[in-house]
């Protein structure tokens, strides 16, 4: 049953998000687009822009539609399913705050992992000079990454409601200033259990994708010096994989919270 000191493990480790969060707002308020990134990206035709975006709208769909069971089959999802739950149970019984530390490392592995494989694929691609094809992959490797991290946390990626979810978090950590703390908020709300519109979630979450690499990709489809646009995947991957991981970690602590609290 809930006590005291399940109460206070969990306090403690919110206390962690907490500190994370603040961090995460601090860069992304004070970061800012370099004036010689503005003025390249100002060449680069608006028709490649609207290609990009079309890609990864594209890109999301058919990962959604028919790529979940591929991705699957690239990890044990019940493994990490079954993981969860020895972890939430051992938690309950002995309100041990070492068992809420293993989960966030598990967690972490899955960041580098996702990193380590958008890093390999970006740049092979790049070195052959090809762009747009990879989104596909791309879109691919984050998502798996994404799926791992709420395995790990116990939440369902499969339903309609949490897939929204997860485009917004992808959204979020690739925007900047105003932006990012408008879908911050968004996000927060949604964890808090408030309706959040996310109807045209898809397209919103490809368009910031296609702000934020737009450069990148029209690099990567140039011969040898795709390498330089391959290297921004690693980079993209970061950006979601970490606050995917610390928006999650906070669901499922204050859902461990409030199961402490009603027992």
């Amino acid at each position: 049953m809930g006590t005291p000191k399940h109460q206070a493990s969990i306090q403690k480790e919110l206390n962690i998000v907490a500190r994370q969060e603040q961090a995460l707002r601090k860069a992304a308020m004070r970061q800012k687009t370099p004036q010689w990134k503005t003025n390249l990206q100002d060449k680069v035709p608006e028709k490649v822009y609207l290609n990009l975006e079309k890609a990864f709208c594209k890109a999301f769909e058919v990962i959604f539609d028919k790529g979940t069971d591929w991705i699957e089959k690239t990890y044990d999802a019940q493994a990490i399913r079954n993981g969860y739950e020895v972890h939430d149970f051992a938690f309950q019984m002995q309100a041990d705050r070492k068992v809420l530390k293993e989960l966030r490392r598990q967690a972490s592995r899955t960041q580098m992992q996702g990193m380590l494989t958008t890093s390999a694929e970006g740049i092979g691609l790049g070195v052959l000079g090809i762009g747009l094809p990879d989104i596909v992959l791309f879109v691919g490797v984050l998502l798996q990454g994404v799926y791992k991290i709420a395995l790990h946390y116990g939440f369902d990626y499969r339903t309609a409601s949490e897939r929204d979810f997860i485009l917004l978090l992808m959204e979020t950590s690739v925007q900047k200033g105003e932006a990012w703390e408008r879908c911050d908020r968004a996000v927060e709300a949604f964890i808090a259990g408030q309706t959040v519109d996310m109807a045209d979630q898809l397209t919103c979450t490809a368009q910031a994708f296609a702000d934020d690499l737009v450069l990148a990709k029209a690099i990567q489809g140039l011969p040898l010096v795709g390498v330089l646009g391959g290297l921004f995947n690693p980079v993209c991957c970061r950006k979601v994989m970490k606050y995917a991981e610390l928006k999650y970690r906070k669901r499922c602590l204050l859902r461990l919270y409030e199961s402490s609290q009603s027992r």
